[in-house]
Protein backbone atom coordinates (compact mmCIF):
# COMPACT_ATOMS: atom_id res chain seq x y z
CA UNK A 1 0.00 0.00 0.00
CA UNK A 2 1.22 3.22 -0.86
CA UNK A 3 2.68 5.17 2.18
CA UNK A 4 4.19 2.37 4.16
CA UNK A 5 7.59 1.81 4.77
CA UNK A 6 9.46 -1.72 3.57
CA UNK A 7 8.52 -4.25 6.59
CA UNK A 8 11.40 -6.47 4.84
CA UNK A 9 13.76 -3.77 5.76
CA UNK A 10 13.59 -4.44 9.33
CA UNK A 11 15.76 -7.18 10.32
CA UNK A 12 13.18 -8.24 13.58
CA UNK A 13 10.28 -8.74 10.82
CA UNK A 14 12.00 -10.30 8.39
CA UNK A 15 14.41 -12.71 10.89
CA UNK A 16 10.68 -13.82 12.62
CA UNK A 17 8.44 -13.77 9.85
CA UNK A 18 10.22 -15.75 7.03
CA UNK A 19 8.29 -16.49 4.01
CA UNK A 20 5.31 -19.61 4.32
CA UNK A 21 2.68 -19.79 2.60
CA UNK A 22 2.04 -16.71 0.52
CA UNK A 23 -1.82 -16.24 1.62
CA UNK A 24 -3.04 -13.27 3.83
CA UNK A 25 -3.93 -15.33 7.47
CA UNK A 26 -8.29 -15.00 7.46
CA UNK A 27 -10.21 -13.96 10.58
CA UNK A 28 -11.31 -17.48 12.27
CA UNK A 29 -14.78 -17.83 13.86
CA UNK A 30 -16.09 -17.50 17.34
CA UNK A 31 -16.17 -13.70 18.90
CA UNK A 32 -16.92 -11.84 16.00
CA UNK A 33 -19.21 -9.19 17.61
CA UNK A 34 -16.70 -6.43 18.74
CA UNK A 35 -14.35 -7.41 15.60
CA UNK A 36 -16.95 -6.91 13.18
CA UNK A 37 -17.74 -3.89 14.87
CA UNK A 38 -14.60 -2.12 14.54
CA UNK A 39 -13.95 -3.52 11.06
CA UNK A 40 -17.37 -1.83 10.24
CA UNK A 41 -15.33 1.86 10.96
CA UNK A 42 -13.33 0.92 7.71
CA UNK A 43 -16.48 1.23 5.53
CA UNK A 44 -18.46 4.42 6.95
CA UNK A 45 -18.85 7.59 6.11
CA UNK A 46 -19.54 9.53 9.39
CA UNK A 47 -17.57 12.44 10.28
CA UNK A 48 -14.25 12.39 11.69
CA UNK A 49 -15.38 14.17 14.80
CA UNK A 50 -17.23 11.09 16.21
CA UNK A 51 -14.09 8.83 16.51
CA UNK A 52 -12.49 11.51 18.65
CA UNK A 53 -15.55 11.71 20.82
CA UNK A 54 -15.55 7.91 21.32
CA UNK A 55 -11.83 8.87 22.28
CA UNK A 56 -10.25 11.87 23.09
CA UNK A 57 -7.06 11.10 23.45
CA UNK A 58 -7.26 10.38 19.95
CA UNK A 59 -6.24 13.40 17.85
CA UNK A 60 -7.14 14.84 14.11
CA UNK A 61 -4.98 17.49 12.56
CA UNK A 62 -7.33 20.01 11.37
CA UNK A 63 -7.06 20.36 7.22
CA UNK A 64 -5.39 22.85 5.28
CA UNK A 65 -8.12 22.63 2.98
CA UNK A 66 -11.54 21.47 4.18
CA UNK A 67 -12.41 20.10 0.48
CA UNK A 68 -10.02 17.48 1.21
CA UNK A 69 -11.29 16.24 4.33
CA UNK A 70 -11.20 12.81 5.09
CA UNK A 71 -14.42 11.47 6.39
CA UNK A 72 -14.49 8.53 9.26
CA UNK A 73 -14.19 5.42 7.05
CA UNK A 74 -11.00 6.99 5.20
CA UNK A 75 -9.70 8.38 8.09
CA UNK A 76 -9.76 5.34 10.29
CA UNK A 77 -8.82 2.74 7.43
CA UNK A 78 -5.94 5.10 7.15
CA UNK A 79 -4.30 5.42 10.49
CA UNK A 80 -4.72 1.85 10.97
CA UNK A 81 -3.04 0.44 8.19
CA UNK A 82 0.06 3.60 8.67
CA UNK A 83 -0.09 2.06 12.51
CA UNK A 84 -0.36 -1.89 12.10
CA UNK A 85 1.88 -2.28 8.88
CA UNK A 86 3.76 0.74 8.57
CA UNK A 87 7.58 -0.10 8.67
CA UNK A 88 8.23 2.40 11.29
CA UNK A 89 5.47 1.67 13.56
CA UNK A 90 5.75 0.86 17.04
CA UNK A 91 5.05 -2.00 19.53
CA UNK A 92 0.69 -2.86 19.27
CA UNK A 93 -0.50 -3.74 22.51
CA UNK A 94 -2.96 -6.48 22.42
CA UNK A 95 -6.46 -6.79 21.62
CA UNK A 96 -8.38 -9.62 23.81
CA UNK A 97 -11.51 -10.17 22.34
CA UNK A 98 -11.33 -9.26 18.93
CA UNK A 99 -9.45 -10.74 16.30
CA UNK A 100 -7.01 -7.14 15.31
CA UNK A 101 -5.87 -8.45 11.71
CA UNK A 102 -9.44 -9.18 10.39
CA UNK A 103 -9.84 -5.11 11.44
CA UNK A 104 -6.66 -4.44 9.15
CA UNK A 105 -8.07 -6.69 6.28
CA UNK A 106 -11.39 -4.76 6.16
CA UNK A 107 -9.09 -1.57 6.23
CA UNK A 108 -7.14 -2.46 3.16
CA UNK A 109 -10.53 -4.25 1.53
CA UNK A 110 -11.99 -0.59 2.13
CA UNK A 111 -9.40 1.35 0.80
CA UNK A 112 -9.41 -0.83 -2.13
CA UNK A 113 -13.29 -0.43 -2.73
CA UNK A 114 -12.21 3.63 -2.52
CA UNK A 115 -9.61 3.61 -4.82
CA UNK A 116 -11.53 1.47 -7.71
CA UNK A 117 -14.15 4.36 -6.98
CA UNK A 118 -11.26 6.72 -7.55
CA UNK A 119 -10.04 5.67 -10.57
CA UNK A 120 -12.76 6.20 -12.43
CA UNK A 121 -13.02 9.79 -10.74
CA UNK A 122 -9.41 10.56 -11.88
CA UNK A 123 -10.87 9.59 -15.35
CA UNK A 124 -13.75 12.27 -15.00
CA UNK A 125 -11.53 14.66 -13.84
CA UNK A 126 -9.03 14.31 -16.27
CA UNK A 127 -11.70 14.50 -18.99
CA UNK A 128 -13.18 17.61 -17.65
CA UNK A 129 -10.64 18.95 -15.33
CA UNK A 130 -7.58 19.06 -18.07
CA UNK A 131 -9.84 20.01 -20.79
CA UNK A 132 -12.13 22.90 -19.39
CA UNK A 133 -9.59 23.56 -16.12
CA UNK A 134 -10.77 27.39 -15.31
CA UNK A 135 -14.36 26.31 -15.04
CA UNK A 136 -13.76 23.20 -12.46
CA UNK A 137 -11.19 25.44 -10.73
CA UNK A 138 -13.77 28.23 -10.27
CA UNK A 139 -16.57 25.64 -8.91
CA UNK A 140 -13.88 24.34 -6.49
CA UNK A 141 -13.20 27.25 -5.43
CA UNK A 142 -16.63 28.19 -4.64
CA UNK A 143 -17.30 24.83 -2.94
CA UNK A 144 -14.20 25.75 -0.95
CA UNK A 145 -15.33 29.16 0.44
CA UNK A 146 -19.06 27.77 0.87
CA UNK A 147 -17.42 24.61 3.20
CA UNK A 148 -15.08 27.83 4.64
CA UNK A 149 -18.35 29.99 5.49
CA UNK A 150 -21.11 27.76 5.99
CA UNK A 151 -18.96 25.31 8.11
CA UNK A 152 -17.56 21.78 6.32
CA UNK A 153 -19.69 19.98 8.78
CA UNK A 154 -22.87 22.26 8.95
CA UNK A 155 -25.69 19.90 7.17
CA UNK A 156 -27.38 23.12 5.97
CA UNK A 157 -25.14 26.19 3.98
CA UNK A 158 -25.10 29.35 5.83
CA UNK A 159 -26.33 32.17 3.87
CA UNK A 160 -23.39 33.34 2.66
CA UNK A 161 -22.42 30.26 1.57
CA UNK A 162 -25.02 29.91 -0.54
CA UNK A 163 -24.56 33.63 -2.19
CA UNK A 164 -21.46 32.26 -2.84
CA UNK A 165 -23.19 29.27 -5.02
CA UNK A 166 -25.76 30.87 -6.30
CA UNK A 167 -23.08 33.63 -7.71
CA UNK A 168 -21.38 31.56 -9.64
CA UNK A 169 -24.32 30.02 -11.12
CA UNK A 170 -25.69 33.28 -12.22
CA UNK A 171 -22.07 33.90 -13.71
CA UNK A 172 -23.17 30.68 -15.80
CA UNK A 173 -26.45 31.76 -17.08
CA UNK A 174 -24.83 35.30 -17.85
CA UNK A 175 -22.27 34.03 -19.57
CA UNK A 176 -24.42 31.19 -21.35
CA UNK A 177 -26.55 33.90 -23.15
CA UNK A 178 -24.13 36.80 -23.53
CA UNK A 179 -20.21 36.36 -23.43
CA UNK A 180 -17.66 39.61 -23.34
CA UNK A 181 -15.87 37.79 -26.53
CA UNK A 182 -17.21 35.56 -29.83
CA UNK A 183 -15.59 32.62 -31.88
CA UNK A 184 -13.91 30.11 -30.36
CA UNK A 185 -13.39 31.33 -26.82
CA UNK A 186 -16.91 32.18 -26.38
CA UNK A 187 -17.59 28.80 -27.10
CA UNK A 188 -15.21 27.62 -25.00
CA UNK A 189 -15.92 29.79 -21.98
CA UNK A 190 -19.57 28.43 -21.99
CA UNK A 191 -18.19 24.85 -22.27
CA UNK A 192 -15.58 25.78 -19.43
CA UNK A 193 -18.79 26.57 -17.15
CA UNK A 194 -21.16 23.76 -18.07
CA UNK A 195 -19.50 20.83 -18.41
CA UNK A 196 -18.06 20.82 -14.98
CA UNK A 197 -21.93 20.22 -14.03
CA UNK A 198 -22.22 17.69 -17.30
CA UNK A 199 -18.84 15.46 -15.51
CA UNK A 200 -20.56 16.69 -11.85
CA UNK A 201 -23.89 14.28 -12.91
CA UNK A 202 -21.59 11.61 -14.20
CA UNK A 203 -19.13 11.57 -10.82
CA UNK A 204 -22.46 11.75 -9.00
CA UNK A 205 -23.53 7.99 -10.25
CA UNK A 206 -19.88 6.80 -9.51
CA UNK A 207 -20.33 7.68 -6.04
CA UNK A 208 -23.93 6.82 -5.71
CA UNK A 209 -22.41 3.27 -6.95
CA UNK A 210 -19.62 2.62 -4.72
CA UNK A 211 -21.50 4.56 -1.58
CA UNK A 212 -23.78 1.92 -1.39
CA UNK A 213 -21.34 -1.01 -2.21
CA UNK A 214 -19.69 0.51 1.01
CA UNK A 215 -22.77 1.06 3.00
CA UNK A 216 -24.05 -2.95 2.55
CA UNK A 217 -20.65 -3.98 3.75
CA UNK A 218 -21.22 -1.57 7.14
CA UNK A 219 -24.53 -3.32 7.45
CA UNK A 220 -23.53 -6.97 6.22
CA UNK A 221 -20.92 -6.44 9.18
CA UNK A 222 -22.89 -5.32 11.72
CA UNK A 223 -25.61 -7.85 10.80
CA UNK A 224 -23.68 -10.83 11.86
CA UNK A 225 -23.13 -11.30 7.71
CA UNK A 226 -19.27 -11.60 8.41
CA UNK A 227 -18.37 -10.49 4.72
CA UNK A 228 -15.04 -11.47 3.62
CA UNK A 229 -12.41 -9.01 3.28
CA UNK A 230 -11.13 -9.11 -0.21
CA UNK A 231 -7.82 -8.26 -0.58
CA UNK A 232 -6.31 -9.68 -3.63
CA UNK A 233 -3.08 -6.96 -3.09
CA UNK A 234 -2.12 -8.93 -0.70
CA UNK A 235 -1.35 -12.26 -2.52
CA UNK A 236 1.79 -12.17 -4.25
CA UNK A 237 1.69 -12.65 -7.96
CA UNK A 238 5.30 -13.68 -8.41
CA UNK A 239 8.61 -13.53 -6.59
CA UNK A 240 9.75 -9.68 -6.70
CA UNK A 241 6.21 -8.68 -5.50
CA UNK A 242 7.16 -6.40 -2.89
CA UNK A 243 3.70 -4.79 -2.05
CA UNK A 244 2.19 -8.14 -1.36
CA UNK A 245 5.24 -9.23 0.34
CA UNK A 246 5.39 -5.86 2.68
CA UNK A 247 1.40 -6.74 3.08
CA UNK A 248 2.11 -10.11 4.32
CA UNK A 249 4.77 -9.47 6.75
CA UNK A 250 3.27 -6.94 8.51
CA UNK A 251 -0.01 -9.19 8.96
CA UNK A 252 2.50 -11.45 10.21
CA UNK A 253 3.63 -8.87 13.19
CA UNK A 254 0.15 -8.34 14.44
CA UNK A 255 -0.73 -11.74 14.96
CA UNK A 256 2.47 -12.54 16.74
CA UNK A 257 2.04 -9.61 18.73
CA UNK A 258 -1.22 -10.40 19.26
CA UNK A 259 0.15 -13.71 20.35
CA UNK A 260 2.66 -12.57 23.16
CA UNK A 261 2.84 -13.15 26.37
CA UNK A 262 3.92 -9.69 27.81
CA UNK A 263 1.05 -7.31 28.89
CA UNK A 264 2.26 -3.73 30.56
CA UNK A 265 0.67 -2.03 33.89
CA UNK A 266 0.52 2.08 33.26
CA UNK A 267 -0.55 2.47 36.61
CA UNK A 268 -4.37 4.39 37.15
CA UNK A 269 -5.05 2.91 32.89
CA UNK A 270 -4.76 -0.81 34.56
CA UNK A 271 -3.48 -3.03 32.18
CA UNK A 272 -3.25 -2.07 28.86
CA UNK A 273 -5.96 -4.06 26.87
CA UNK A 274 -7.15 -5.63 29.94
CA UNK A 275 -8.86 -2.56 32.24
CA UNK A 276 -8.31 -1.22 35.18
CA UNK A 277 -8.18 -3.46 38.53
CA UNK A 278 -11.88 -3.71 39.66
CA UNK A 279 -11.42 -5.91 42.77
CA UNK A 280 -8.46 -7.53 44.29
CA UNK A 281 -8.48 -10.47 47.23
CA UNK A 282 -5.18 -11.00 49.29
CA UNK A 283 -4.07 -14.21 51.26
CA UNK A 284 -0.95 -13.76 53.10
CA UNK A 285 0.13 -15.92 56.06
CA UNK A 286 3.32 -17.50 57.75
CA UNK A 287 4.60 -20.51 56.81
CA UNK A 288 5.35 -22.72 59.84
CA UNK A 289 5.71 -26.31 59.77
CA UNK A 290 2.81 -28.51 60.38
CA UNK A 291 4.28 -30.44 63.47
CA UNK A 292 7.16 -28.84 65.72
CA UNK A 293 10.47 -30.46 65.73
CA UNK A 294 10.15 -31.20 61.34
CA UNK A 295 11.03 -28.79 58.37
CA UNK A 296 8.89 -27.62 55.71
CA UNK A 297 9.83 -29.29 52.66
CA UNK A 298 11.42 -26.60 50.13
CA UNK A 299 9.30 -25.40 47.57
CA UNK A 300 9.01 -22.57 45.50
CA UNK A 301 6.24 -20.06 43.83
CA UNK A 302 6.52 -21.81 40.72
CA UNK A 303 4.88 -25.02 42.13
CA UNK A 304 2.23 -24.07 43.58
CA UNK A 305 1.74 -21.57 40.74
CA UNK A 306 1.66 -24.69 38.61
CA UNK A 307 -0.83 -26.84 40.98
CA UNK A 308 -2.93 -23.72 40.78
CA UNK A 309 -2.58 -23.59 37.07
CA UNK A 310 -3.84 -27.47 36.85
CA UNK A 311 -6.90 -26.98 38.67
CA UNK A 312 -8.12 -23.82 36.36
CA UNK A 313 -8.38 -26.48 34.02
CA UNK A 314 -11.07 -27.65 35.74
CA UNK A 315 -13.23 -24.81 35.83
CA UNK A 316 -15.93 -25.55 33.00
CA UNK A 317 -16.72 -28.61 35.02
CA UNK A 318 -19.16 -28.93 37.68
CA UNK A 319 -21.61 -32.08 39.63
CA UNK A 320 -24.27 -30.33 38.16
CA UNK A 321 -25.75 -29.51 34.64
CA UNK A 322 -26.14 -26.15 34.35
CA UNK A 323 -24.37 -24.47 31.37
CA UNK A 324 -21.82 -22.83 33.33
CA UNK A 325 -18.80 -21.58 32.22
CA UNK A 326 -16.91 -21.86 28.84
CA UNK A 327 -13.63 -22.96 28.44
CA UNK A 328 -11.35 -20.20 29.83
CA UNK A 329 -7.94 -19.03 28.32
CA UNK A 330 -5.34 -20.04 30.98
CA UNK A 331 -1.74 -18.30 30.25
CA UNK A 332 1.25 -17.11 32.11
CA UNK A 333 2.05 -13.74 31.80
CA UNK A 334 4.74 -11.17 31.94
CA UNK A 335 3.65 -7.86 33.16
CA UNK A 336 6.26 -5.08 32.68
CA UNK A 337 5.45 -1.62 34.37
CA UNK A 338 5.55 1.69 32.50
CA UNK A 339 4.55 5.53 33.23
CA UNK A 340 1.09 6.06 33.26
CA UNK A 341 1.23 8.87 30.88
CA UNK A 342 3.85 6.60 28.13
CA UNK A 343 3.17 6.75 24.50
CA UNK A 344 5.12 4.22 23.61
CA UNK A 345 6.25 0.27 25.32
CA UNK A 346 9.19 -0.93 24.41
CA UNK A 347 9.58 -4.75 23.62
CA UNK A 348 12.38 -6.63 25.05
CA UNK A 349 14.76 -8.39 23.39
CA UNK A 350 17.76 -11.13 24.04
CA UNK A 351 18.14 -14.41 24.62
CA UNK A 352 15.09 -15.01 26.43
CA UNK A 353 12.47 -13.51 23.98
CA UNK A 354 11.64 -15.55 20.62
CA UNK A 355 9.51 -13.63 18.57
CA UNK A 356 7.07 -11.19 20.73
CA UNK A 357 7.24 -14.01 23.46
CA UNK A 358 8.85 -14.74 26.84
CA UNK A 359 10.36 -17.98 27.03
CA UNK A 360 8.98 -20.50 29.79
CA UNK A 361 12.37 -20.61 31.53
CA UNK A 362 12.57 -16.90 32.04
CA UNK A 363 8.75 -17.12 32.67
CA UNK A 364 9.97 -19.47 35.60
CA UNK A 365 12.49 -17.08 36.86
CA UNK A 366 10.54 -14.33 37.20
CA UNK A 367 7.87 -15.96 39.14
CA UNK A 368 10.69 -17.14 41.36
CA UNK A 369 13.02 -14.89 41.88
CA UNK A 370 11.49 -11.34 40.71
CA UNK A 371 9.27 -10.62 43.86
CA UNK A 372 10.19 -7.68 45.10
CA UNK A 373 11.80 -4.84 43.72
CA UNK A 374 12.39 -3.62 40.23
CA UNK A 375 11.74 -5.65 37.78
CA UNK A 376 8.83 -7.76 35.53
CA UNK A 377 6.41 -9.54 37.79
CA UNK A 378 4.63 -12.87 36.84
CA UNK A 379 1.04 -13.37 36.81
CA UNK A 380 -0.69 -16.41 35.96
CA UNK A 381 -4.39 -15.52 34.10
CA UNK A 382 -7.55 -17.02 33.32
CA UNK A 383 -9.63 -14.72 30.81
CA UNK A 384 -13.10 -15.16 29.71
CA UNK A 385 -14.33 -13.65 26.33
CA UNK A 386 -18.10 -13.49 26.71
CA UNK A 387 -21.03 -11.57 24.95
CA UNK A 388 -19.42 -12.54 21.43
CA UNK A 389 -16.26 -10.60 22.59
CA UNK A 390 -17.97 -7.54 24.15
CA UNK A 391 -17.35 -8.46 27.65
CA UNK A 392 -13.43 -9.61 28.57
CA UNK A 393 -13.24 -11.09 32.19
CA UNK A 394 -9.48 -11.46 33.57
CA UNK A 395 -8.35 -12.85 36.79
CA UNK A 396 -5.03 -12.63 37.66
CA UNK A 397 -2.84 -14.90 40.32
CA UNK A 398 0.22 -14.39 41.45
CA UNK A 399 2.24 -15.79 44.80
CA UNK A 400 5.08 -14.51 46.36
CA UNK A 401 7.06 -15.44 49.36
CA UNK A 402 8.74 -12.75 51.22
CA UNK A 403 10.79 -13.91 54.27
CA UNK A 404 8.37 -16.33 56.15
CA UNK A 405 5.18 -14.95 54.54
CA UNK A 406 3.25 -16.50 51.54
CA UNK A 407 0.96 -14.12 49.61
CA UNK A 408 -1.39 -15.02 47.02
CA UNK A 409 -3.22 -12.42 45.31
CA UNK A 410 -6.14 -12.59 42.50
CA UNK A 411 -7.00 -9.16 40.94
CA UNK A 412 -10.23 -8.90 38.70
CA UNK A 413 -9.78 -7.06 35.67
CA UNK A 414 -12.86 -6.12 33.31
CA UNK A 415 -12.86 -4.61 29.59
CA UNK A 416 -16.42 -3.53 28.49
CA UNK A 417 -18.12 -3.03 24.90
CA UNK A 418 -16.51 -1.20 22.14
CA UNK A 419 -18.46 1.88 21.76
CA UNK A 420 -21.62 2.47 20.73
CA UNK A 421 -20.06 4.55 17.54
CA UNK A 422 -19.02 1.03 16.49
CA UNK A 423 -22.49 -0.92 16.62
CA UNK A 424 -24.49 1.54 15.35
CA UNK A 425 -25.74 0.78 11.57
CA UNK A 426 -25.88 3.07 8.66
CA UNK A 427 -29.49 4.78 8.63
CA UNK A 428 -31.08 5.84 5.18
CA UNK A 429 -31.46 9.76 4.43
CA UNK A 430 -34.79 11.22 4.18
CA UNK A 431 -36.15 14.05 5.24
CA UNK A 432 -40.33 14.73 5.65
CA UNK A 433 -42.07 17.27 3.36
CA UNK A 434 -45.63 18.85 3.38
CA UNK A 435 -47.76 16.88 1.00
CA UNK A 436 -49.14 19.06 -2.03
CA UNK A 437 -52.82 18.95 -1.41
CA UNK A 438 -52.95 18.04 2.32
CA UNK A 439 -50.27 20.55 3.32
CA UNK A 440 -51.23 20.06 7.23
CA UNK A 441 -49.73 16.46 6.05
CA UNK A 442 -45.95 15.22 5.80
CA UNK A 443 -44.49 12.71 3.89
CA UNK A 444 -41.09 11.19 4.36
CA UNK A 445 -38.99 11.72 0.65
CA UNK A 446 -35.91 9.29 0.23
CA UNK A 447 -32.70 11.16 -0.25
CA UNK A 448 -29.41 10.21 -2.52
CA UNK A 449 -26.66 8.76 -0.30
CA UNK A 450 -24.15 11.16 -1.49
CA UNK A 451 -24.83 14.96 -1.83
CA UNK A 452 -23.23 17.08 -4.37
CA UNK A 453 -20.96 18.44 -1.80
CA UNK A 454 -19.99 15.43 -0.75
CA UNK A 455 -19.38 14.32 -4.92
CA UNK A 456 -17.20 17.52 -5.15
CA UNK A 457 -14.80 16.47 -2.41
CA UNK A 458 -14.63 13.31 -3.73
CA UNK A 459 -13.91 14.03 -6.93
CA UNK A 460 -11.51 16.50 -5.60
CA UNK A 461 -9.59 14.21 -3.40
CA UNK A 462 -9.67 11.39 -6.26
CA UNK A 463 -6.45 11.98 -8.22
CA UNK A 464 -4.45 12.28 -4.70
CA UNK A 465 -5.48 9.36 -3.76
CA UNK A 466 -2.57 7.84 -4.97
CA UNK A 467 -0.16 10.25 -3.09
CA UNK A 468 -1.54 9.39 0.68
CA UNK A 469 1.01 11.82 2.08
CA UNK A 470 -0.05 14.67 0.00
CA UNK A 471 -3.50 13.87 1.46
CA UNK A 472 -2.61 13.74 4.39
CA UNK A 473 -0.79 17.52 4.11
CA UNK A 474 -4.06 18.99 2.70
CA UNK A 475 -6.99 17.09 4.10
CA UNK A 476 -5.93 16.47 7.72
CA UNK A 477 -4.28 13.16 9.58
CA UNK A 478 -5.90 11.01 12.39
CA UNK A 479 -3.77 10.20 15.12
CA UNK A 480 -4.44 7.00 17.31
CA UNK A 481 -4.32 7.01 20.90
CA UNK A 482 -0.73 5.79 22.31
CA UNK A 483 -0.20 3.12 23.48
CA UNK A 484 -2.32 1.57 20.90
CA UNK A 485 -4.78 -1.67 20.82
CA UNK A 486 -7.46 -1.54 18.75
CA UNK A 487 -9.73 -3.30 21.52
CA UNK A 488 -8.82 -1.23 24.54
CA UNK A 489 -8.86 2.74 22.43
CA UNK A 490 -12.84 1.89 22.40
CA UNK A 491 -14.06 -0.28 24.92
CA UNK A 492 -15.73 0.86 27.44
CA UNK A 493 -16.52 0.06 31.41
CA UNK A 494 -18.74 -2.85 31.30
CA UNK A 495 -20.48 -1.82 34.51
CA UNK A 496 -23.19 0.19 33.00
CA UNK A 497 -24.83 -3.10 31.66
CA UNK A 498 -25.98 -5.31 34.56
CA UNK A 499 -25.82 -8.80 33.21
CA UNK A 500 -22.15 -7.84 32.15
CA UNK A 501 -21.07 -6.69 35.50
CA UNK A 502 -22.87 -9.27 37.28
CA UNK A 503 -20.56 -11.74 34.91
CA UNK A 504 -17.72 -10.25 36.04
CA UNK A 505 -18.22 -10.21 39.39
CA UNK A 506 -19.47 -13.72 39.63
CA UNK A 507 -16.63 -15.34 37.86
CA UNK A 508 -14.12 -14.07 40.77
CA UNK A 509 -15.89 -16.38 43.73
CA UNK A 510 -15.41 -19.58 41.94
CA UNK A 511 -11.56 -18.56 40.51
CA UNK A 512 -10.76 -17.69 43.96
CA UNK A 513 -12.00 -20.60 45.79
CA UNK A 514 -9.92 -22.87 43.07
CA UNK A 515 -6.71 -20.97 43.98
CA UNK A 516 -6.78 -20.98 47.26
CA UNK A 517 -7.80 -24.97 47.36
CA UNK A 518 -5.09 -25.32 45.12
CA UNK A 519 -2.25 -23.74 46.93
CA UNK A 520 -3.17 -24.94 50.43
CA UNK A 521 -3.02 -28.34 49.06
CA UNK A 522 0.42 -27.77 47.89
CA UNK A 523 0.99 -26.55 51.38
CA UNK A 524 -0.03 -29.24 53.08
CA UNK A 525 2.06 -31.47 50.97
CA UNK A 526 5.33 -30.00 51.78
CA UNK A 527 4.68 -30.09 55.17
CA UNK A 528 3.37 -26.70 55.96
CA UNK A 529 0.63 -25.80 58.85
CA UNK A 530 -2.54 -24.63 56.59
CA UNK A 531 -4.50 -24.08 59.85
CA UNK A 532 -4.46 -20.35 59.16
CA UNK A 533 -4.34 -20.53 55.61
CA UNK A 534 -7.57 -22.23 55.59
CA UNK A 535 -9.30 -19.75 57.95
CA UNK A 536 -8.22 -17.41 56.00
CA UNK A 537 -9.39 -18.31 52.40
CA UNK A 538 -13.12 -18.97 54.55
CA UNK A 539 -12.85 -15.30 55.54
CA UNK A 540 -11.90 -14.42 52.12
CA UNK A 541 -14.95 -16.55 50.49
CA UNK A 542 -17.42 -15.04 52.49
CA UNK A 543 -16.18 -11.50 51.32
CA UNK A 544 -16.14 -12.28 47.82
CA UNK A 545 -19.75 -13.14 47.61
CA UNK A 546 -20.08 -9.14 48.17
CA UNK A 547 -18.45 -8.16 45.33
CA UNK A 548 -18.20 -4.75 43.78
CA UNK A 549 -16.57 -2.81 41.67
CA UNK A 550 -13.81 -0.12 43.03
CA UNK A 551 -11.23 1.47 41.43
CA UNK A 552 -7.85 -0.87 42.87
CA UNK A 553 -5.50 0.71 40.53
CA UNK A 554 -5.99 4.21 42.30
CA UNK A 555 -5.08 4.56 45.39
CA UNK A 556 -6.45 7.46 47.54
CA UNK A 557 -3.11 8.40 49.76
Amino acid sequence: MAGFDDLSSHPDVAAEFTPGAQVPISGSGGQTAATQALASAAYRDDEVEKLIAANPEASFKKPRLSLFEPNLGEAFSRAVQTRLLGGARKPLIQSFGIEPQTVVEHCLAATRVRKQRDARLTLVMTLFGLLFLPGVLLWLLAFQLRRMIAGSKDKRAGAIGMVVLVAVGALVVLFAIKLPVSGFWGMYLRAMLVAPIIGGVWAKQICERYAKDLRGRWESLLGGAGVGAKIPEAVPQDPGDAGAERIRLGLAKVAAEQASNLIYYAGPKGILGMGTRWGSWQLAEELSPAREGEDIHPFRSWDVIRAIHDQLRMLERGPLHTGGFPTPSIRHWIVSPIAEGAKEVKRPDGQEVEGYRIKDFEIQRICNEQQFGAGNRHYLGVQFVLWDGQLVISLLISVTVLHHTLRIEVTGHALGPVDGLFTSGPKAKTKEVAKSVKFWETRTVKLPLVETKEVVRLAARAPLTWFPPVLDFLGGKLSLPEPFGLRHAWAKKPWRHRFMADDAMRAATPVLRVVHAAAIKVLEENGCNVEKFGSRSLNLSAAVQDAKPFKADVYDA
